[in-house]
């Protein structure tokens, strides 16, 4: 089973799911898979058709202007919407406010430059804090597949008793930091350290 060579079909799927909930564009899907792309939107076509006629699947195949996005059937929505909003009872996980630094203190950022950063993907997270209230979507980014771009919201502000972003806490030896040396560690800890200094006083 190891061995087993999964199908062209697979691979497409593959792709489709891990470009998450920017989609990923016909052009991107030819260069990656290797497979040309009349092939592949035949490929996408037999997807669409599974997903609509199989009643054990989640999923949808999206399109909007060549770029294609797996989305979970509008019938799931009211279990899905339960699910984001169950942990809004309990404080941030450590990865949300992990990701939750990063849009702080790079804003606008993509969810690539995101998950390059943190070095694990962050769409799951993204969507969490966007139910809270603390990020939103601000445009798209002017690049193949234009991602979207995300931004902290006035709600962020009031959560951790900011006035404004330029309030946000320095980050440690800011001024010697390489761009390179950037992770989400490091911007976590300048919010915790302000957090911890809050309580402190």
């Amino acid at each position: 089973m190891a061995n087993m060579k999964l199908t062209n079909q697979a691979q497409i799927e593959g792709l489709l799911f891990i470009s998450g909930d920017e989609g990923i564009t016909l052009s991107d899907l030819a260069k990656i898979s290797g497979f040309m792309k009349p092939a592949i939107l035949a490929i996408l076509q037999e997807l669409k058709i599974k997903y609509e006629n199989d009643r054990t699947s989640a999923f949808v195949l999206l399109e909007s202007n060549q770029t294609y996005r797996l989305a979970t059937k509008p019938q799931l929505a009211n279990v899905i919407k339960h699910y984001f909003e169950v942990p809004l009872t309990v404080p941030l996980t450590k990865a949300l406010l992990e990701v939750l630094a990063i849009v702080a203190y790079r804003q606008p950022i993509t969810r690539l430059e995101i998950d390059d950063i943190r070095g694990v993907k962050s769409s799951g997270s993204l969507q969490k804090l966007m139910v809270r209230g603390l990020i939103d979507t601000h445009g798209r980014l002017d690049a193949p597949g234009r991602p979207f771009l995300y931004s902290t919201t006035p709600a962020f502000l009031n959560y951790f008793g900011l006035s404004n972003l330029d309030e946000l806490p320095p980050l440690p030896d800011q001024d010697e930091l390489d761009v390179s040396d950037i992770n989400g560690d490091i911007f976590l800890e300048a919010l915790q350290t302000r957090e911890k200094g809050k309580e402190d006083n």
